[in-house]
């Protein structure tokens, strides 16, 4: 990505809805030539879609949990994937390291659906051998603005 391609995918994680004239200008370019940009940039995955951020609290999903996963050592964990993926309460789900598999984060309606949720489904699911989990009780911080690296330069 060189600097233009830098400046537009930064503009665009401030503010999705800007416009292609919006964006020409803190790109330096027509706004054909910008709007060719955004199309290479989506193309090339850079861009990966576009979405509303909304307003957890608003939607119906106000609590905020991170839950830690220990599957079974040398079993297959794909289960665990495809069930993780397939849920619409997980926002995230990762592989990490130390004495845990996996790092599930998941936005729910209430108390009540967290135990649910614990209980009678995470702790169920193949090779699951013990989970904790941590509830949020304030954020902090929340985005899913990415720090663009700088553009390569020229030599």
């Amino acid at each position: 990505m060189d600097e233009i391609d830098r400046n537009i995918v930064v503009a665009l994680q401030l503010d999705g809805s800007a416009g292609l004239a919006e964006l020409a200008k803190v790109a330096g370019l027509s706004v054909s030539a910008t709007a060719e940009r955004v199309k290479r940039l989506e193309e090339r995955g850079v861009i990966r879609g576009w979405r509303a951020d909304l307003d957890p609290a608003a939607v119906g999903c106000p609590v905020l949990v991170h839950v830690l996963a220990q599957v079974a050592p040398g079993r297959d964990d794909a289960a665990f994937r495809r069930a993780m993926r397939k849920r619409e309460d997980v926002l995230e789900c990762h592989a990490v390291t130390g004495g845990w598999t996996y790092l599930v984060k998941l936005r729910l309606p209430d108390i009540a659906a967290l135990d649910t949720v614990l209980n009678e489904e995470l702790r169920t699911e193949p090779g699951v051998q013990r989970i904790e989990a941590l509830l949020a009780i304030a954020t902090v911080k929340e985005t899913s603005i990415l720090p663009v690296a700088p553009a390569e330069t020229e030599e």
